[in-house]
Formats: structure tokens, sequence, C-alpha cells
């Protein structure tokens, strides 16, 4: 059985909904629209995609350590209340 995890799942999926844009100088801009405030820019595309993917991971701790509402992506929803297993259980 496959292990997954949650933040890495939520991050993947949602950079599969980034939109990137190609600027008047040559440089790029990217953002996802449901991650309201997560816009990057970078030199190549490659360094945006880099940059946008960084600032989304940082995006997500400091929502989920400041108790911010954080949209649902797929069918991960990161606002639920985590669920504690007794420690006999592990």
């Amino acid at each position: 059985m496959a292990v997954r995890y949650i933040l890495t799942d939520y991050v993947s999926q949602a950079l599969a909904q980034a939109v990137y844009d190609k600027l008047e100088d040559g440089t790029f801009a990217g953002r996802i629209p449901l991650c309201v405030g997560v816009v990057v820019f970078g030199i190549t595309l490659q360094q945006c995609e880099a940059e946008l993917r960084s600032t989304l991971e940082d995006w997500i701790l400091v929502g989920l350590k400041l108790g911010h509402s954080l949209p649902v992506i797929g069918d991960i929803n990161l606002n639920k209340e985590p669920q504690r297993e007794p420690v006999e259980a592990v």
C-alpha cells in the first residue's frame, strides 16, 4: 500500500491549477487562483514554477498556523480539526 501525504497531495493539486503568464519583458508570472495572494515572478518559467511551489508551501503553513480558512482543493480540506488516535494505536 502506497503512503500518501495530505500536504503533498494538496500542493500537487493546487499547482495543477496554476496559471502562468509571459510578461512583456520576457519574464514570467505565476498564480494559483484559488489561493488568494499566491503570486510569484521569475526570470524563467522553471524559476517561476519553483518559486510558486515554495510560496504556496509557505502560504499553507502560515495559514494553518494562524487558523485561516484554506480553500478546499480537489477533495482535500485542510480546515478540518485533526483526528487524534490514542498512543496505544501506534
